[in-house]
């Protein structure tokens, strides 16, 4: 290899660790699509605009794809049930190669890939009805699907790649595994400190860095890198996202990381060392890194919500089956109202997380609404709650919850990974975006409405004339929005009437969406550039939207799943096909029926209360106090409550030095055959 040309561009310096946090702002700021081209559920609702018409009714896929989409469910539903033994992988914290190869068989590498480039061409429903069916067998087979497809090599370059590109990729991830490469050891949430470079020499670029908690990267083929081009004539630099092949020398996978869950995930530490990266590897312009990563991550968010909705399922199930057994005080345990309350929360919940899952995935595949919202809301809520689920079939299932499937199969009883259950969901609250970077996330596209009209008012580089067109433009903004906020049909007693007994509570997600809305705008005038930092406000108020969000789908589609087994009932008495009116509920043969109605308004009463709470929560609470204790306890203050107890730690830097350079270690990267 020869040695780089410095005329290109300078090598650049790493970015100043002490990155303040208006450049920081600026660089997430400029990653986000600013453009809303097509309508939003989500956006609407922190609006205060119930926009019920854009999801009901619940969308469909056409008789092609559901029937090519259910094809392909048989037979992996059939390969899951016989070739892949879930104890051998949570033993030996490995996915057997074959069941790797047996999966590359089926072909369920390429789900989301189009057909012509050797994929199956599934949408995006489909593909999470296959990922509720692998992670109901093992979390971590899952994790390495969905990070493969839902934020690998395949899902960039299919929305932001060449035509070379697709032709050159797709086809190759179609049969070998990819990653996504993002985080560094000092680089989480705040990519304007990323440190790897990629400096550009002739026509290639010179990669170098340290990327952690490169899910697949152990086993990846391929990969995606984001590292900072640095700007130099000719090139306009910044995070830029490039395609680069594991066999190119100089790459070293130095470590593979274990994790309290997901024992079989081939997550590593990878270094690169003046890796050449042909230029036609770049995916999208320069400096367009970040935008293709969040891009991607609308539709890769959902890949979390099919999991945890597998999670439900399978916790209903065993809570069911255990509550009937468990007999105490002369009673099934289950009939008991402690425990009741347990088993009502757990299935209601489930059946939330899979309407949210199912909603959402067809919304994606119809392309009619910009969904960044909505998945953003599906994965944030069904991580939260699907922890809770797996936390209370523990406490159901007593000292059996906390005992290990292969304690409990040696001792003679029914091996019942609950605990693991727990152990595997736990990092779904910090994948593709902690639930507190979920939070503020959601937040700004909750409310840019408002800034996009009033932004420069409080915006302290806005000049003066700025902030005088600014505030022109806000009041015309508001004197016609904040009326809207008055009243809605959430306030007609008649209103949603084909929903029969669930219409009361789309009323309610009406009326609560307009006071949400009220909330917002008072808290923006109260605290105006001050908001931003008020993230228990913006916590609590994307959790009443998420609520809001899981009570709509919940409605729609029990009423769908109702109405579609009524017809199938009408159908079949007349010997007619009911393939058009199959209900949406997946995963097996058993139709809901009306029963799903019960269950939806379950769900929405123990919704509502939640929803209460958090209104509640809005003005009535301990941030302000807490925040200063905080900065109390983390100035020492408290150092005295800390002794009397000795740390366990394993000596060592809270953060590993990633300094670039060649790898002092041997490497433990492996390809699948």
């Amino acid at each position: 290899m020869s040695e780089p040309s410095r005329k290109t561009a300078e090598s650049p310096a790493a970015p100043d660790k002490d990155v303040d946090a208006r450049a920081a702002r600026k660089v997430a700021e400029e990653a986000r699509d600013a453009e809303w081209r097509l309508p939003s559920f989500g956006k609407q609702l922190f609006l205060g605009d119930f926009r019920l018409d854009l999801v009901h009714p619940h969308p469909r896929p056409d008789e092609a794809a559901r029937r090519k989409g259910e094809e392909f469910l048989e037979r992996l539903r059939e390969l899951c049930a016989t070739k892949i033994d879930p104890a051998e992988i949570e033993r030996t914290a490995r996915i057997p190669d074959g069941v790797i190869q047996e999966l590359r068989a089926i072909g369920a590498l390429g789900m989301k890939i189009p057909e012509r480039y050797g994929g199956l061409g599934l949408g995006q429903l489909h593909y999470g009805r296959a990922l509720m069916i692998v992670g109901s067998v093992n979390p971590a087979l899952a994790a390495l699907l969905s990070a493969h497809q839902s934020i690998g090599v395949p899902q960039p370059v299919k929305l932001f790649g060449t035509a070379e590109q697709k032709e050159t990729w797709l086809p190759r991830c179609a049969r070998e595994v990819s990653a996504f490469l993002l985080t560094e050891p000092d680089v989480g949430s705040d990519p304007a400190r990323l440190r790897s470079t990629a400096v550009p020499d002739g026509d290639s670029y010179l990669l170098d860095g340290v990327k952690l908690w490169t899910t697949n990267g152990v086993v990846a083929d391929l990969v995606v890198v984001m590292a900072r081009v640095p700007k130099s004539e000719g090139h306009r630099g910044g995070i830029s996202a490039f395609v680069v092949d594991m066999s190119t020398p100089g790459i070293t996978v130095e470590h593979r990381n274990a994790f309290l869950g997901l024992r079989g995930i081939e997550n590593g530490v990878t270094r690169f060392h003046q890796v050449r990266v042909p230029a036609a590897n770049l995916i999208g312009p320069e400096g367009a890194g970040l935008k293709i990563a969040l891009t991607t991550l609308n539709t890769g968010r959902l890949s979390l919500p099919a999991i945890c909705a597998a999670a439900g399922k399978w916790a209903t199930k065993i809570a069911r089956e255990w509550s009937r057994e468990r007999v105490q005080w002369g009673r099934p345990v289950g009939e008991h109202e402690a425990v009741a309350r347990k088993i009502a929360f757990i299935a209601a919940t489930s059946y939330a997380m899979e309407a949210m899952l199912d909603l959402s995935g067809q919304l994606a595949d119809d392309e009619r609404n910009d969904i960044r919202i909505e998945a953003a809301l599906a994965k944030l809520w069904s991580s939260e709650m699907a922890c809770r689920v797996a936390d209370e079939l523990i406490q159901v299932r007593g000292g059996r919850g906390y005992e290990t499937a292969e304690s409990l199969a040696a001792r003679g009883e029914r091996g019942v990974p609950a605990e693991q259950l727990l152990r595997d969901l736990r990092i779904n609250r910090i994948f593709e975006g902690s639930t507190e970077i979920m939070h503020l996330l959601i937040a700004r596209e909750a409310v840019d409405a408002h800034l996009s009209v009033a932004g420069d008012i409080i915006d302290p580089e806005a000049s003066r004339e700025d902030k005088v067109r600014a505030a022109a433009r806000a009041g015309g903004f508001y004197a016609r929005w904040l009326p809207t906020l008055v009243t809605g049909a959430g306030q007609r007693p008649g209103s949603y009437a084909e929903f029969g007994a669930l219409a009361r509570h789309l009323r309610y997600v009406e009326r609560a969406s307009r006071k949400l809305a009220r909330s917002t705008f008072y808290a923006a005038g109260r605290w105006q550039g001050r908001l931003e930092y008020k993230q228990g406000f913006l916590g609590r108020m994307v959790d009443i939207g998420a609520e809001l969000y899981a009570m709509s789908a919940v409605c729609v589609r029990a009423q769908a799943d109702a109405a579609a087994s009524t017809a199938s009932a009408a159908s079949t008495a007349s010997s007619d096909s009911a393939e058009s009116a199959e209900p949406l509920a997946g995963g097996g043969a058993t139709a809901p029926g009306r029963s799903a109605l019960r269950l939806a308004d379950a769900f929405c009463r123990q919704s509502r209360v939640r929803v209460e709470e958090l209104f509640d929560g809005l003005w009535r609470n301990t941030d302000d106090l807490d925040v200063k204790l905080a900065r109390q306890v983390l100035g020492g203050e408290f150092t005295w409550l800390e002794e009397g107890v000795l740390d366990p730690s394993i000596p060592g830097p809270w953060i590993a030095a990633a300094e670039p350079g060649p790898s002092e270690r041997d490497g433990v990267h492996r390809t699948i055959p």
